[in-house]
């Protein structure tokens, strides 16, 4: 294991990778044997990124476990890679989730299986890659791998409109990451005016000097892709969509790991080499956060379907962390990551409990069940610890993010905080509307009555979902001691740019006049 260390980064990057390659010469008529080495595949790459937790310094804001190597040189395009306080939990969230995705699918994919499982491990080579890439072109690369893999996992494996779904999922974020790829070019170049060097090293670009005119349209180009895979209101329309009509181990992933993909570039690149711009338009991302939280709670309070409930709640709990980024502050971005990883664990889980009972009953229509509780009584107790998880009951992870949120963002645009904290009280009337209707009163369909209840299988990917629930619930020090430097240091930097940036201004000048030369 020590001489795996120094290139561990790289080992996690590419290990999915060669697993993929290895199915390739799989026969296909042996779906066993497939299923079996893909999921071994993604319980190594658990277990290899388990080190990294245990040796990552979590008293150093630096880059850690870095990898660089000259790429297009002639270009100043590197192969870097590294990992900070920021990525570490996202990292470990993608590869422990991916084992509980894969395992979830054993009964429910049952054609191309021997193609799906590639398009899996394809899937993880880029959500690793993203969130370790400290190359903005690396970074691209990894950011546009990811949507070839779930446009096929929805449009093949999806249910009946998958075809329109899968189109319209790739279309909105294709959108966004083609802003941002101009986004990309124009600091690349602008760096080489300023220093004469030609790089896409996101460490240098840190450094630089950008002009509040560019940083508003370089912000903007970058929001637009974030914003789109988060996805932020009015961003949305093609999150529903895409989830009712994702296989579920789809789902699962999309709303654990993809969604994070546009928070964390956020907070990665958005705000920090674009603070002036990124402050200046807090207010309107802070609107469309607050509207995102209460809009998504009361649409998903209509809902008849339980997996599209369980969608529009990720874009109101994905609003609270927009919410704790634009604090610019540490309890809020701490508290923001933290509802990363706990959005991921949460709602990871619903889908989960929804695909069980889909595969059972070939429907997620809430009215067609009712008294599940007496046929299924270990599926019901474990249904009501991810719901009370959901909605933030003390002692479960999704409470010290929200209250971390809440802190943070009071400090700074306490308005904002109570129209958010509506939410708080919507997300618990949805989901316990939803559990007591699926669990409660009578059995008035016989179809429920016969229902087995979990199987092993299922209890083995549902019990590591619940630790995890109740460990960042009761000890989230464990996740926040190894982020604390890095979310510091992000917010020093922010605050330092932003205020040598107010030295400049004239005073009095609007945001008008300082983007758009509109006179007073």
């Amino acid at each position: 294991m020590e001489k795996l260390m120094p290139n561990i980064l790289t080992v996690l990057i590419f290990l999915p990778l060669a697993g993929a390659l290895l199915l390739f010469f799989l026969p296909r008529e042996n779906a066993r044997l497939i299923r079996s080495v893909t999921l071994l595949v993604t319980i190594v790459e658990f277990l290899l990124s388990l080190p990294v937790v245990l040796g990552f310094d979590g008293g150093t804001a630096a880059m850690q476990f870095v990898q660089r190597y000259p790429w297009i040189p002639g270009y100043g395009i590197e192969y870097h890679v590294g990992i900070d306080g920021i990525s570490l939990w996202l990292v470990i969230l993608t590869t422990f989730l991916m084992p509980i995705a894969v395992l979830s699918t054993y009964e429910a994919v049952e054609k191309h299986v021997k193609e799906f499982m590639i398009f899996m491990l394809i899937l993880e080579v880029g959500m690793v890659g993203v969130f370790l890439a400290v190359d903005l072109f690396l970074f691209y690369i990894f950011w546009e791998l990811v949507l070839i893999p779930m446009y096929f996992l929805i449009g093949v494996w999806g249910s009946e409109r998958r075809i329109y779904s899968a189109i319209k999922f790739f279309i909105y974020t294709f959108a966004g990451s083609v802003l941002m790829l101009v986004a990309i070019i124009a600091l690349y170049f602008h760096h080489h005016a300023v220093t004469g060097v030609y790089t896409t090293n996101l460490l240098s670009m840190y450094e630089l000097v950008i002009p509040v005119k560019l940083q508003f349209w370089m912000f903007s180009a970058f929001a637009l892709a974030f914003a789109f895979k988060v996805p932020m209101f009015p961003f949305h329309t093609w999150l529903p969509d895409a989830h009712v009509d994702a296989p579920t181990a789809g789902s699962v992933i999309l709303a654990a790991v993809l969604l994070k993909m546009g928070t964390y570039g956020f907070l990665r690149f958005a705000m920090p080499l674009f603070p002036v711009a990124a402050f200046d338009l807090m207010p309107l991302v802070l609107t469309l956060a607050v509207v995102g939280i209460i809009y998504g709670a009361l649409v998903a309070m209509v809902q008849k379907d339980m997996k599209k409930l369980v969608a529009y709640s990720s874009v109101s709990h994905l609003g609270f962390v927009m919410l704790g980024l634009f604090a610019f502050n540490i309890q809020g971005i701490e508290g923001a990551i933290l509802q990363m990883i706990n959005h991921g664990v949460s709602t990871g889980a619903l889908f989960l409990i929804v695909g069980i009972i889909y595969e059972r009953r070939h429907t997620r229509l809430i009215e067609e069940f009712g008294g599940l509780s007496k046929v299924l009584p270990l599926y019901a107790a474990v249904f009501m610890v991810v719901t009370l998880s959901s909605i933030g009951l003390p002692g479960t992870n999704g409470f010290v993010g929200e209250f971390l949120i809440m802190v943070g963002a009071f400090k700074t645009a306490r308005w904002y905080v109570v129209f958010a904290a509506t939410g708080v009280i919507l997300s618990a009337v949805y989901m316990l509307w939803m559990f007591q209707r699926v669990m409660y009163g009578k059995i008035t369909n016989e179809k429920n009555l016969r229902l087995p209840d979990l199987k092993p299988r299922e209890i083995a990917y549902m019990l590591p979902l619940i630790v995890m629930i109740f460990w960042i619930g009761i000890y989230p020090r464990t996740f926040l001691r190894k982020m604390d430097a890095s979310v510091s240091a992000v917010v020093t930097r922010i605050e330092t740019k932003r205020q040598a940036a107010l030295v400049e201004r004239p005073a009095g000048e609007t945001l008008l006049a300082r983007y758009f030369d509109v006179k007073k």
